[in-house]
């Protein structure tokens, strides 16, 4: 592997994907490079949204817009900090995973994806995709699959 200066890394707010998020991490902070935490997100059909927002009262904000994402990245800022990393961007996408990694790589000029495993292993990851499998595809750079699941 070359020298890295921008290091994307899909976080969707699991333990697993934290788990991406740290390795992304010391790989950036060794190369001194840019991390770019993102998270994509689908909007709550309204329908759904107003459900929730009923039942929760004054914390309906936690379900509406990029909020749940935007939750995702701080939590993954935090491990990416203690990982190491001082250089952070976060970025809140609305759309499909691997589209919105694929568009980021593209935008940001990543040199790096790093996505974990999760999905690899399963039987809906091989019959239908999974986001690993796919970015690494269509991915216009590296892609690093960190192992972040026992593979059972």
């Amino acid at each position: 592997m070359g020298s890295y200066s921008t290091v994307l890394v899909g976080t969707d707010g699991s333990t697993s994907s934290f788990r991406a998020v740290e390795a992304a991490a010391r790989i950036a902070a060794d190369a001194g490079a840019t991390l770019v935490l993102a998270c994509a997100y689908h909007p709550m059909p309204e329908r759904q949204r107003q459900h929730a927002a009923d039942r929760l009262g004054d914390l309906a904000y936690k379900v509406e817009g990029s909020t749940p994402a935007d939750d995702a990245l701080r939590a993954a800022r935090d491990r990416a900090v203690a990982a190491g990393a001082r250089d952070i961007d976060e970025v809140a996408v609305e759309g499909d995973a691997v589209d919105s990694l694929v568009e980021l790589a593209e935008n940001r000029r990543a040199d790096l994806v790093v996505v974990g495993n999760r999905g690899l292993n399963s039987l809906a990851g091989r019959l239908l995709g999974s986001v690993p499998a796919n970015l690494s595809h269509r991915s216009p750079c590296d892609v690093l699959i960190v192992r972040t699941t026992d593979g059972r």
